[in-house]
């Protein structure tokens, strides 16, 4: 049973770590084969925390000719993609295990490729890890903790510090400052000092760092548990301005509503409702466009005169302006083509709630919003419900009273109508047959007129579709 230390970290010096089965059949297999075997990094963090070990990462002083050599016997499967870098893959028992050669690698700092040096000891192995969390090895042939570098202590008061220094383990790998963020976001670590200012110091070098590897460090810093506590770190040491610069754009930005800091608070504060209000785990698109639900702000922000001589802050049309700049930067971090669009939709639709007043709903106008939303509309009530931070709790009451009419009413009409599948009357076959048109704009247009009538009066009749068609017809 492992012991509860500072911030819910166990007390990992009070149990030993617990090896899964499959490694101590590795284990076996590599001592009476002469190597030494040791499994190493996130499986032993997350064993130590109480935590799912999934992955099983281990390295060895046996070459990759070696490790094919000895696995053979218990391999189901073998793969060598990463030998290059020292790294055998092999299932066996139905697990995917990686193994690597002990390394001690140099960067060239131009790239964050290393130029592998196979090393001779586990410590040096260790030292050229991330975080010392994660420099933490069990050896599998002989029952050794190895913890060099303090990770243990480090894991059980909830810190974020490198092996090396910090500037020398980010100056090599650039993304490590990423996944400083995301194991904040992930676990709730805080990094010591000199991990802030060698992130601060070195935010340019990310640079370096591929666009899918950068969105690939967001998404899992977005799923965390505490991404709040991440995009502050990123915003704070500047990395945020290389990898996603609308973000600290909104500290510049006052909100309209005068209730808030600034729009950067407003949007943290968006982010954090919105979790609050996932029943199926998180939601990587919902947490998107909360996120840059407000990014049009600062690129539409105007200062005009009040009645009473006073200046006011406005920003018409931001949610436009915001579904481009979302897209724009969501196509730049080479999200696919599916999340771009439902992130960038819900930044776009997240304020027409607010363009029917106290809830001067009409039927056509619930139409509207639910064919706009599409299969995104459970997302966007949650969005816009995250949108309402203000202190007014009278305001705040009206907004959420009046939301739940919405809700009522869009209810209310699916029980009479196809409202998630509005489509027009007649069909573009049947307008062709009515007007006696060959295929063409024409028909298309006649389409969308019978749609229009569909989102204005509700289901028709075949003939009073059939009437309205011809009227439109001879109209034009």
């Amino acid at each position: 049973m492992l012991l509860a230390g500072p911030l819910g970290f166990p007390d990992v010096t009070a149990s030993p770590v617990s090896i899964p089965p499959v490694a101590a059949r590795l284990g076996e297999t590599f001592r009476q084969a002469g190597h030494a075997l040791y499994l190493v990094g996130g499986p032993v963090r997350d064993a130590l925390m109480g935590r799912p070990v999934n992955d099983l990462d281990f390295t060895t002083d046996a070459t990759p000719d070696q490790i094919l050599a000895t696995v053979a016997p218990l391999a189901q499967a073998t793969w060598t993609t990463g030998i290059e870098y020292g790294t055998v893959g092999v299932r066996v028992a139905g697990e995917s295990c990686e193994i690597t050669t002990f390394r001690a690698d140099r960067y060239d700092r131009v790239t964050r490729n290393p130029a592998v040096e196979f090393g001779d000891d586990i410590v040096t192995d260790l030292r050229r890890r991330d975080f010392t969390m994660n420099a933490m090895a069990v050896s599998v042939t002989d029952d050794e903790f190895v913890d060099p570098y303090g990770g243990v202590v480090d894991l059980a008061n909830g810190v974020l510090r490198t092996p090396a220094t910090a500037t020398e383990s980010f100056s090599d790998d650039p993304l490590r400052m990423l996944r400083a963020a995301r194991f904040v976001s992930q676990l709730g670590v805080q990094p010591t000092d000199d991990v802030r200012q060698a992130m601060t110091e070195l935010a340019g070098q990310l640079g370096r760092i591929t666009a899918e590897r950068v969105q690939a460090e967001l998404n899992k810093l977005m799923l965390g548990r505490y991404p709040r506590r991440g995009l502050e770190l990123l915003v704070d040491t500047g990395l945020a301005e290389v990898v996603l610069p609308e973000l600290p754009a909104l500290r510049m930005a006052a909100d309209e509503h005068g209730q808030h800091k600034d729009v950067y608070a407003h949007t943290l504060q968006v982010l954090d409702q919105a979790i609050d209000l996932e029943d199926a785990g998180p939601d990587l698109v919902l947490r998107w466009a909360a996120l840059l639900h407000d990014i049009g702000k600062p690129a539409t922000r105007r200062f005009v005169e009040s009645a009473g001589g006073a200046a006011q802050v406005t920003f018409h049309h931001h949610e436009v302006k915001g579904a481009r700049l979302a897209t724009a930067r969501l196509k730049a971090l080479r999200f696919s083509k599916d999340d771009i669009e439902a992130i960038s939709r819900l930044v776009f639709l997240h304020l027409r709630f607010y363009g029917y007043g106290r809830g001067e709903w009409t039927d056509s106008a619930v139409r509207r919003y639910v064919t706009d939303a599409g299969p995104l509309l459970e997302r966007l009530h949650k969005l816009v419900r995250s949108d309402t931070t203000t202190r007014n709790k009278r305001k705040a009451a009206m907004l959420s009273r009046t939301y739940d009419e919405l809700e009522e009413r869009i209810a209310q009409l699916r029980e009479q109508e196809e409202l998630d599948s509005i489509r027009p009357d007649l069909d573009g076959t049947e307008i062709m047959a009515i007007l006696g048109l060959s295929p063409g704009p024409l028909v298309g247009k006649a389409y969308r007129h019978l749609l229009e009538l569909r989102m204005q009066r509700g289901p028709l009749s075949r003939d009073e579709a059939v009437v309205a068609l011809r009227e439109w017809y001879a109209a034009q």
